[in-house]
């Protein structure tokens, strides 16, 4: 793992594999999860079709920077000042967390990039694909939302199961068991995993990093940003959608809904897919996504040699 302090001065943790001079895919993690909740076999499988492939850790997550000098947001009053006139303090929006892998590209010195997202990590990728049009090459939305989170019914009893779970205070063995809680209650019914495994991806992930109030920041950036659907429409990058029809967090027609608002977008749904990674089909989403991002970079070819000629 590398660190980089990026123009805004929070310092990011990251891992960058593979040619400097391959397409560059950046794979932006979900709500409180750390980079090494990316399968091993996605991330490297990437690698190994040619890719130069960075997953890095979001601010409040893992070991980049921990902004705990901001404290523990009110996610009531964030939710009251949407309706009320009533003002809330967060510490940052989704669009920060955009800036950040603008910047992270600037440290490195990319100056274009492949965007894969995975829920919240889909979010972010949204805002750059459509904010910043010409440093994006092609973005994959992975179980993610264009819209501003709403509870129905079921999301409402998962919400509950968890909160039944969440350790009362910060500890090591608290945070493994509801780590495995957590994993069995959102994972893909089709493809379940074993209590030991989902145990070993806990300790591994515990021991590296543990913040949950990072967690609830993260949360309440969420909670504070602005619906998106307004700027599906100005992302021009090809775009594919990867969405399980199990999802218990972000519903299948969620994903179904963005890809109608990106122009030209592909929709994958995903039989029996929750919402995690589960490893019987990371070979076929490493097909998915490469495949997607080898169209993108040819079509980006032809564009450069139609120039060439016609200058």
């Amino acid at each position: 793992m590398r660190t980089i302090k990026i123009k805004s001065g929070i310092t990011i943790s990251y891992q960058d594999k593979g040619k400097k001079s391959a397409p560059v895919i950046i794979m932006i993690m979900g709500l409180g999860a750390q980079l090494t909740v990316w399968p091993e076999e996605l991330y490297y499988g990437l690698v190994e079709n040619g890719f130069r492939v960075i997953r890095f850790d979001n601010r409040d997550t893992g070991l980049s920077s921990q902004l705990d000098q901001f404290g523990d947001p009110s996610l009531l009053k964030i939710w009251l000042s949407k309706r009320l006139p009533i003002t809330s303090s967060i510490a940052y929006t989704l669009d920060d967390m955009a800036t950040d892998v603008i910047e992270l590209m600037a440290a490195l010195s990319i100056k274009k990039a492949h965007l894969v997202g995975a829920s919240m990590g889909g979010m972010i990728a949204q805002i750059i694909a459509a904010k910043h049009k010409k440093k994006v090459l092609s973005l994959t939305s992975i179980m993610s939302s264009s819209g501003k989170p709403k509870m129905s019914l079921s999301e409402l009893k998962l919400f509950l199961q968890l909160a039944k779970h969440r350790p009362k205070s910060p500890c090591r063995d608290g945070a493994i068991n509801y780590n495995i809680k957590l994993n069995q209650l959102i994972g893909s019914p089709a493809y379940p995993q074993d209590e030991q495994t989902l145990r070993k991806q806990a300790i591994l992930g515990v021991e590296r990093a543990y913040n949950p109030r990072g967690f609830n920041r993260q949360l309440a950036a969420i909670a504070a940003s602005d619906c998106r659907q307004y700027l599906m429409a100005k992302i021009k990058a090809p775009t594919l959608v990867i969405h399980g029809n199990l999802d218990p967090v972000i519903p299948v027609s969620a994903g179904k809904l963005t890809a109608v608002q990106i122009r030209k977008a592909k929709l994958r749904i995903v039989n029996g897919m929750g919402h995690d990674f589960p490893p019987a089909l990371m070979v076929k989403m490493t097909k998915w996504i490469s495949k997607h991002v080898k169209k993108a970079e040819q079509k980006r070819a032809q564009k450069k040699l139609k120039k060439a000629i016609s200058g």
